[in-house]
């Protein structure tokens, strides 16, 4: 072949793949460009949130306003604090109106003192922010996530009372036609989660009935495929994904799929898209607990009851101690008479009415809770709260079992939940690596909390006056404190001494 027409060939081919090299770069970054052009409009929205929210200041915040938001983040406990404190201290007539619906939402109500809900930090902004002060309880987030995956199994697993999916749905529907009270099916997020794992209940009964089959291949309750959707099938589905993993982090910082915000849809989900982003909002939400009248720990809890009688309680009782009067008390009473489900009880439908048929029904009955009577103290409310919490495990217990019972073999238990594989349980931390930073927080805060609300001084004056030291206890802690105070007289003395025979 002629050497020019070689050279020309071979310059053609060069120039081609150079055109395609170039246009496989050209295309890559056209491709490129919206993905880039996507994370800095993420970018810039959360951060313009975050720089909003950080700015919000709180002054005197160990101070009780006027009006106490209980910021109810599911699963921690907030239902026994709402029963065996709250509603002890604070008549019914006090209560902001009790529902979950936005548009009945009043804080305006005259004489509206206490707000307890699952909505989240962005409730805030539909209330007087200078006269209201915020308390919650956090959890640990792998104990969180199985309680509220144990909790949805077992509210959905009242439901199989009816023969079929549609019965019970439109059961439901006529019952909840029928009352005034909040049902746990409009609850933020068991509205979403409820449902969602009763008609996978009845999916896999039905399945069982085709089969003919009651032999199960798992001991495992967190992996029974057979009866309930496993654990680890849960924590991957995209409603686990949107309203329990870093559930705390996004309500304290007001993000949740329920907020008040018009920018919170699309914070959140850049936030989930591009995990970067997320420490903006841990860092708003750390700030949130700061500001806090209260944080307490659900595994703290003997420590955290204490605590919040003495720093909440306290104020409580000091603030409404001259208005509780007489005419407030005949209209609690009458109130409780009344009472039907509260917001703040997630998981109030545990005590079963009987449907037409005589079957029992998934809705609640009214916890019968004795109102608060007169002034107390605080040692009187921590007896008061120590019986209440007794009665409530009793009954929480036997709805539990009952609910069970109709998913058997499967049985949720702490024993249990130490067998599920490690491989889950790091997936959970993975999932939920916000609502642990944030939980490490709270942690700090409460230690600092207990060290500057229980000094020896303090710990003295309760042993004193607590209805359960003893008499003997008083003394012990007399001397050892007399003891302390004469070595460290007679250890300075010596010191001094040892002093003047260097000089």
């Amino acid at each position: 072949m002629d050497p020019t027409l070689k050279f020309s060939i071979l310059l053609l081919l060069l120039g081609l793949g150079c055109y395609s090299w170039g246009s496989h770069n050209s295309s890559t970054a056209v491709n490129a460009s919206p993905i880039k052009n996507d994370f800095e409009h993420c970018e810039r929205a959360v951060k313009k949130w975050a720089f909003s929210s950080l700015q919000q200041e709180v002054k005197d915040k160990h101070t009780l306003r006027d009006l106490l938001f209980f910021l109810h983040v599911p699963r921690t406990g907030g239902r026994t604090y709402f029963h065996c404190f709250l509603r002890k201290l604070y008549y019914s007539s006090l209560e902001c109106p009790r529902s979950y619906d936005k548009l009945r939402f009043d804080p305006r109500k005259q004489q509206c003192r206490l707000l307890v809900t699952h909505d989240d930090y962005s409730m805030m902004s539909k209330l007087p922010r200078e006269r209201t002060s915020v308390v919650t309880i956090l959890r640990n987030p792998v104990d969180r996530v199985f309680s509220t995956y144990e909790f949805s199994v077992e509210v959905a697993a009242r439901f199989l009372v009816h023969p079929n999916l549609t019965s019970a749905t439109q059961m439901t529907r006529r019952i909840r036609a029928k009352t005034k009270g909040v049902s746990t099916l409009d609850i933020w997020p068991w509205k979403y989660l409820v449902p969602w794992m009763r008609e996978d209940l009845f999916t896999r009964r039905d399945g069982r009935k085709l089969r003919g089959s009651n032999n199960f291949e798992s001991k495992d309750p967190y992996n029974m495929e057979e009866i309930v959707m496993p654990l680890h099938k849960f924590i991957n589905h995209p409603i686990a994904q949107e309203v329990v993993h870093n559930g705390a982090t996004f309500q304290v910082a007001g993000l949740t799929n329920n907020s008040y915000l018009s920018e919170a849809h699309e914070v959140r989900h850049c936030v989930q898209k591009y995990k970067l982003l997320g420490d903006h909002v841990l860092q708003v939400a750390k700030k949130k607990l700061d500001d806090m009248l209260y944080v307490g720990l659900t595994e703290e809890h003997r420590e955290s009851a204490t605590m919040f009688a003495n720093v909440v309680g306290a104020q409580v009782i000091s603030q409404l101690g001259g208005s509780n009067s007489s005419e407030e008390s005949a209209a609690d009473s009458k109130s409780e008479q009344n009472y039907s489900d509260s917001d703040s009880k997630p998981d109030n439908n545990d005590l079963r009415n009987r449907t037409p048929n005589g079957k029992e029904s998934e809705f609640a009955s009214p916890e019968t809770v004795e109102p608060a009577k007169g002034n107390m103290t605080v040692e009187e409310l921590m007896e008061s709260y120590e019986d209440c919490i007794s009665n409530l495990r009793k009954s929480q217990t036997l709805r539990h079992n009952a609910s069970l019972k109709r998913i058997s073999p499967a049985n949720f238990t702490k024993e249990a939940r130490l067998q599920v594989p490690e491989a889950v349980l790091q997936q959970i931390r993975q999932l939920n690596h916000l609502d642990l930073e944030l939980y490490k927080h709270a942690q700090n805060i409460f230690a600092k909390q207990h060290k500057r609300n229980f000094g020896i001084t303090e710990i003295w004056r309760r042993m004193l006056k607590s209805s359960y030291g003893t008499g003997i206890k008083v003394l012990s802690l007399g001397a050892t404190l007399v003891l302390l105070l004469l070595a460290f007289h007679v250890f300075v003395n010596a010191k001094r001494r040892t002093s003047k025979v260097k000089v």
